[in-house]
Order: C-alpha cells, then sequence, then structure tokens
C-alpha cells in the first residue's frame, strides 16, 4: 500500500524535501483524480446522489499521506507537532466539521477551536468522519479562552441599514472570511446537522467572524465596531469534564497576572482532566520570560500534564503573506537563547504559513534540541527539556483556513451551505491535496 511504505520511508535529502512531498501527493492526486472521473459519470447516471462513502474511502486511501502513526504527544517531543487553529472565536460549525475532517486526515496533531458546545461537537464529528475513512489516530482536540480582553476573541459589528448605498463596501473585500455581506435581502440556509433554516442578514455573519479586525480601519464612514468577551469559566470547567476535550488553552497579555490567577482558580479541578495545557502570549520583550514564570508558578501547584508556550508572534495575520511570519519567528529565536525560562514546550503561532518552516531552518531552529542548537552550552534552559526538539511545532491558523476554504467555498456553491466536504470526492481530494502541502514538510521526516 502507498500509504503505508510512505509512512515507513524516511526521505535522506532533506533539502529536497517540501518538493518531494508535493510532488508525490500531485502524483496519487493525480491518479486518484484519473479513477474518479472514470467513476463519477457512473454514479452521476446512478440513483444515487452521491458516490458512496466506500468510494470515497477507496479513493482517499490511495493519496500518500505523511507519517502520523506518532502520537500528538511524541510529535511535540520531536519537533513535529501540527496544530491546526480553527479560530478562537470562529463558530461556523459546517467549515469547522470541514477543516477537522481534512486536516485530520493530513495528519495534524491538534486542533483548536472556540470553547463552545457546538463547535466542540464539530470537531469531534469532523475526526470521526475522517477515521471513517481511513484508520489513523485521533488528534487531540483544544479549546481557547482567556483571562481579559483580546484580539481574539472578539467580533465585527454594524448596522447595514447605516451604511450610505454608494459606499464600495470595502469591509466586504478585506474580509479574509467572508464574514460580510451585502445582498440586498435575508437568506436562508440549511444549518449543518439540522433541518431548521438559518437567516443570514446583510452585515457580518456572527459565527463567521474571527475577530482579525482588518475591516475597521477601511471602513470610510467608521460605521464598525468591534465587540470582545471573556468567555465563561464555569461553562469552560463544563465543557473539559467531556470526554472530547483533551487540551486548553490560555490566551493573556502576560501583563496582569492576577486576571490569569482568577481565570486558573475559576477552573479549578477541571485541569486535572487535561493531556496539554497551552499558554498563548505576545512578545513582551524583555518582560516575557518574568511573565511565563509568574504565570507558570500559578499553574505549578495543580498542573497534572505537559504544558506547552503558544509564541503569537503577529495574530491571525499568516493569510497575509510572506512576511506576516517574520514576528513569530523572531519571537521564537528571542525565547530559544533566553534564560531561566520555565519548563514547557515552545510552539509558534501568529503569522505562520508555508513560510514558517523556512524561516525556522535559517535560525537553525527547526526540529534541533537544546544540544544541537546552542552547541552543548545549556546553561539556558532546564536539563528536563534539552532532550527534546527546542521548538516544538506550529500552528497553522488564518493560512490553514485559507487554502482549505477557497475549496470549501467552491463545494458550497455548487452543493448548498451545508455540504458535507466527504460526500464530494472531488473537492475532499482537491482540500486534501493543499493540507498534505502544508502540514507535510514538518510531519514527513
Amino acid at each position: 500500500m502507498a500509504l503505508r511504505y510512505f509512512c515507513t520511508t524516511n526521505i535522506s535529502t532533506q533539502h529536497h524535501h517540501h518538493a518531494s512531498v508535493i510532488t508525490l501527493v500531485s502524483s496519487s492526486l493525480s491518479l486518484t483524480s484519473t479513477r474518479m472521473q472514470n467513476s463519477i459519470p457512473a454514479a452521476r447516471n446512478s440513483k444515487n446522489k452521491f458516490i458512496t462513502a466506500e468510494n470515497v474511502k477507496s479513493l482517499v486511501s490511495t493519496v500518500v499521506l505523511p507519517s502520523i502513526s506518532s502520537t500528538p504527544l511524541e510529535s511535540l517531543h520531536r519537533g513535529n507537532w501540527v496544530k491546526l487553529i480553527c479560530g478562537a472565536s470562529f463558530e461556523d460549525v459546517v467549515d469547522i466539521r470541514n477543516l477537522s475532517l481534512v486536516y485530520t486526515l493530513a495528519g495534524v496533531d491538534c486542533i483548536d477551536c472556540a470553547a463552545d458546545a457546538s463547535v466542540l461537537s464539530a470537531v469531534n464529528e469532523g475526526i470521526e468522519a475522517a477515521r471513517d475513512i481511513v484508520c489513523l489516530r485521533r488528534p487531540w482536540v483544544m479549546i481557547s479562552v482567556n483571562d481579559d480582553k483580546d484580539l481574539h476573541f472578539r467580533k465585527a459589528e454594524f448596522d447595514p441599514e447605516d451604511c450610505p448605498a454608494d459606499c464600495s463596501r470595502p469591509c466586504e473585500n478585506v474580509c479574509p472570511a467572508n464574514a460580510i455581506t451585502f445582498q440586498g435581502k435575508s437568506t436562508s440556509v440549511i444549518s449543518h446537522n439540522t433541518e431548521a433554516p438559518r437567516v443570514l442578514k446583510d452585515g457580518v455573519i456572527t459565527e463567521r467572524c474571527y475577530g482579525c479586525g482588518r475591516c475597521l480601519p477601511v471602513c470610510p464612514y467608521d460605521k464598525i465596531r468591534e465587540v470582545t468577551y471573556v468567555r465563561d469559566a464555569i461553562t469552560t470547567a463544563d465543557l473539559i469534564k467531556r470526554n472530547d476535550v483533551d487540551a486548553m488553552e490560555i490566551h493573556t497579555s502576560g501583563r496582569q497576572s492576577t486576571l490569569f490567577k482568577e481565570l486558573w482558580s475559576a477552573l479549578g479541578e477541571s485541569v486535572g482532566y487535561l493531556k496539554l495545557i497551552a499558554v498563548s502570549l505576545p512578545n513582551g520583550g524583555d518582560s516575557t520570560i518574568s511573565s511565563m514564570n509568574k504565570m507558570f508558578s500559578i499553574m505549578k501547584p495543580n498542573l497534572q500534564s505537559f504544558n506547552l508556550w503558544q509564541l503569537d508572534g503577529r495574530p491571525m495575520s499568516g493569510d497575509i503573506g510572506r512576511g506576516a511570519t517574520k514576528e513569530s519567528i523572531a519571537f521564537a529565536v528571542q525565547l530559544a537563547k533566553a534564560k531561566e525560562r520555565p519548563p514547557g514546550f515552545l510552539q509558534l503561532a501568529g503569522g505562520t504559513n508555508a513560510h514558517t518552516i523556512d524561516g525556522l531552518k535559517k535560525e537553525g531552529l527547526f526540529q534541533k534540541t537544546i544540544y544541537e542548537y546552542l552547541h552543548d552550552d545549556t546553561s539556558t534552559t532546564s536539563s528536563s527539556d534539552s532532550s527534546h526538539a527546542l521548538i516544538s511545532g506550529i500552528a497553522y491558523g488564518g493560512y490553514a483556513r485559507k487554502i482549505v476554504g477557497r475549496i470549501l467555498r467552491s463545494m458550497q456553491s455548487q452543493h448548498g451551505a451545508a455540504a458535507s466536504i466527504e460526500e464530494h470526492p472531488q473537492h475532499l481530494l482537491m482540500a486534501l491535496k493543499e493540507a498534505l502541502a502544508l502540514v507535510g514538510p514538518i510531519k514527513c521526516l
């Protein structure tokens, strides 16, 4: 089997690795596409509207998947951990389910989503749908919360009735989530997993807005406002106690340890149910390490899981372009040599995209241990961290959603807003190709 062969074979020449991954995936998809084109006419002529689940399994089994035999924890140690960020405020359950399915097939180790019951269910449904197609291990499911006002926990809002008729609507054009619409009337679509119609009105589609804020400065009439919120700790604790949550991420500015302590205390014994607790923080310059140590001292007394520090370089910007990843790389370099850094895995986020791995390689940080990076001078870190990769992995958000989202939009335009991607093999395979091109270079080594 091509799948089994690729998962157990190493490519010795790293310089050509990225191209090799894409070539292998493209070749497999080309073969699959040919088979699919031959089978689709017959399916269309049959009484069945969609190709059956067995057809999908057969098609996807021919795709070359990256090595996903290791557990998420092993990936953290090796430095090939990949996390999909659905978005702390992104709540479109149809897209979330489809994204979770595609990236589970691509081999991500973790899927991070909003701390919302319906969103959480959509993630887990997508994971299980992927596992019905190909037998593979489950990625960890992570929910995101915040201790104070945070860019990731906000929505745009405006009254479209206030918009001048001659406005060029730059907000609609700049929105990366297609969360702003001006159709001139309300439209109804069928929500995922329900027969009840969902009415989409002109303005912001709240569940699709993830708070990037790009619409705020472009409105020529200053009509758009942001609405911020803080996730409720008690509700979060109840979610954690479900049997389908593996990890939690706390977004914090790092400036107010009191607020962090209040949230941590309110979560209570629920943190004991988790396998991993992540803290996402921006680059605070010289105060970063002291802030990290304060937060770790707060967590330590009842920290029963592994912990991770998410280095949020340039929040929600990975889809903008090559330069967006520079701040996350700089943040990684800063912490790599930092003295007295607290225990915990390090993972990049904020501006991450297809160029992030190249940036890590240029800095000598890609899948390197402390010993390899510091040339045996490990005085800057604890011995407990020296055996695993200095940078444990990368979280992809806006960029990951963008490259697969284009295919989801195409599918939905043809088959309806509630379409499940596994029912449309051609779109599934195109989406998987995009996901593999992003995940493959870090997983297939």
